[in-house]
C-alpha cells in the first residue's frame, strides 16, 4: 500500500527536444507519456515539449501561449517567402499580440535545400521577408529562434530584405550570400524599412560559437567544402570588422553569425544594444514554459519526480547549451531524477541521472514507448 501511495504522487514531466526529422518535440513527449503510463498509470505525467532555438521553438512557445488561455490570441500567419537558396518557398511564423515568434529554419532551414546546397551563397533573405511582414501586422518585438539555417551570411540576407545593401569598395552592391563578404567595406542604409529594423529583438541561440568559428563548426552541415571553410571565416571577419563586432564575441557565431548583422543594425538605430539580447534558446524556452517553478513546487509538496528529456543523440555537445543540458541543470536545482532518452548515448549521462537509448527496432513510436517504460520502470523500483 505504502509503494502504491508514493507512486500516485510520483510526479512525471516529459520535455524532450525534437528527434530531428523522426519526431517533432510534442511527438516525442506524447510517445514516451505513453510508456510511461503504461508503467505507472497512478503517477501525474505532464508533456511539456522543449526546443532550444532551432526548428520548432516558434511552435512550442506559440503552443504553451494558446493553451494558456490568456492574452490576445496566437496566430499562426503563413506567406511565400524564400529559401536559403533563393527559390519561392511557404514559410511560416505566429504572432501573439505585438510579438511575432519567428525560426529562422522556417524560412532559411536546412532540409528545403538539402537537395542543393551552396553555402558560399545561401542567405537569410527569406527570413527578412517574415520579419518585414511581421512588422506590418502590427509586431514591435521580434523572438527569433536562431537554430537551423543553411547559411553563413551573417545576416546580411535579412538586412537586404530590410531594405540595406552591402557594398563593396567602389560602391557596387555585393552578390548574395556569406563568400561575398570577403569584399564588404559598407552596408547602405538609405532604403532601410526603419520601422522593420527598429523593432526589439530577442535571438534565441543553440550555441555559443563565437563568429570567428562558426563556419569551421558548422560549416560543413551546410555543405561546406574544405576549401569554402576559410573563405567563409575570412567573410565573417570582415563583417565584423565592418560592423565593429568582436570576432570572438560568444554566441554571436549562432545561425553562420546571424547576431552580427542584427546586433549592428539596431545598435546603428538606437546608438546601443539596448533593443537587442542574445540568450541561450533552451534556458529561454524553459522559463516560458515554467518547468523551473513546476518542478520546484513538487519538490516543495515532496513529491518524487523525474523529469524525461531527449534528443537525436547524446553526445559532448548535449550539455552545452542544448535542451538535454538546459534540463540537466533545472533537475539538479529542483532535486529532481533525470531521465535521458536518445537514439544514440555517446558520452556518460550526468551522475545520478537514468537514461534509454532506442533500441533501433521497430517504428520510432515502439522505441520511443518502449524508452518511456524502461525509465518508468527504474524510476519506480527506486522509489519502491
Amino acid at each position: 500500500m505504502k509503494a502504491i501511495a508514493i507512486i500516485k504522487r510520483m510526479l512525471i514531466v516529459i520535455a524532450p527536444d525534437s528527434f530531428k526529422s523522426t519526431a517533432t518535440a510534442a511527438a516525442a513527449a506524447r510517445v514516451i507519456a505513453q510508456g510511461v503510463a503504461e508503467v505507472l498509470p497512478h503517477a501525474t505525467i505532464k508533456q511539456v515539449p522543449m526546443a532550444d532555438g532551432g526548428e520548432g521553438t516558434a511552435e512550442v512557445i506559440a503552443q504553451t501561449l494558446a493553451a494558456s488561455n490568456t492574452g490576445p490570441r496566437v496566430e499562426k500567419v503563413e506567406l511565400p517567402a524564400t529559401d536559403a537558396r533563393g527559390r519561392l518557398n511557404t514559410a511560416s511564423y505566429f504572432l501573439h499580440g505585438d510579438t511575432a515568434y519567428i525560426d529562422v529554419a522556417a524560412a532559411s532551414g536546412l532540409p528545403a535545400v538539402e537537395d542543393d546546397l551552396d553555402v558560399r551563397h545561401a542567405d537569410t533573405y527569406g527570413t527578412g521577408v517574415l520579419i518585414a511582414d511581421a512588422q506590418t501586422r502590427g509586431a514591435q518585438h521580434i523572438v527569433l529562434g536562431l537554430g537551423g539555417s543553411a547559411t553563413v551570411d551573417g545576416g546580411m540576407g535579412i538586412i537586404t530584405a530590410l531594405g540595406g545593401s552591402p557594398m563593396d569598395a567602389r560602391g557596387l552592391p555585393l552578390p548574395k550570400g556569406g563568400a561575398p563578404l570577403v569584399m564588404l567595406d559598407s552596408i547602405d542604409t538609405a532604403q532601410l524599412n526603419i520601422k522593420a529594423a527598429g523593432m526589439k529583438y530577442t535571438l534565441l541561440a543553440d550555441t555559443t560559437c563565437p563568429p570567428l568559428h562558426a563556419a569551421s563548426m558548422y560549416g560543413r552541415q551546410k555543405g561546406a567544402t574544405e576549401e569554402d571553410i576559410p573563405l567563409l571565416t575570412g567573410a565573417l571577419m570582415q563583417l565584423c570588422e565592418v560592423t565593429g563586432i568582436d570576432v570572438e564575441r560568444e554566441g554571436f557565431g549562432a545561425a553562420g553569425a546571424i547576431p552580427v548583422g542584427l546586433t549592428w543594425l539596431s545598435s546603428l538605430l538606437y546608438g546601443s544594444e539596448a533593443n537587442i539580447a542574445l540568450q541561450p534558446g533552451a534556458q529561454y524556452v524553459a522559463h516560458r514554459l515554467g518547468l523551473q517553478d513546476l518542478l520546484d513546487d513538487a519538490h516543495a509538496n515532496g513529491q518524487p519526480t523525474l523529469i524525461i528529456t531527449g534528443e537525436g543523440a547524446f553526445d559532448e555537445q548535449s550539455l552545452t547549451g542544448k535542451v538535454v543540458g538546459t534540463i540537466a541543470d533545472i533537475a539538479t536545482d529542483a532535486h529532481s531524477t533525470l531521465g535521458i532518452v536518445a537514439g544514440r548515448i555517446d558520452v556518460p549521462a550526468p551522475d545520478g541521472s537514468l537514461s534509454a537509448s532506442l533500441s533501433q527496432q521497430g517504428s520510432m513510436h515502439d522505441q520511443l514507448k518502449e524508452a518511456g517504460r524502461a525509465l518508468a520502470q527504474e524510476f519506480a523500483a527506486a522509489h519502491s
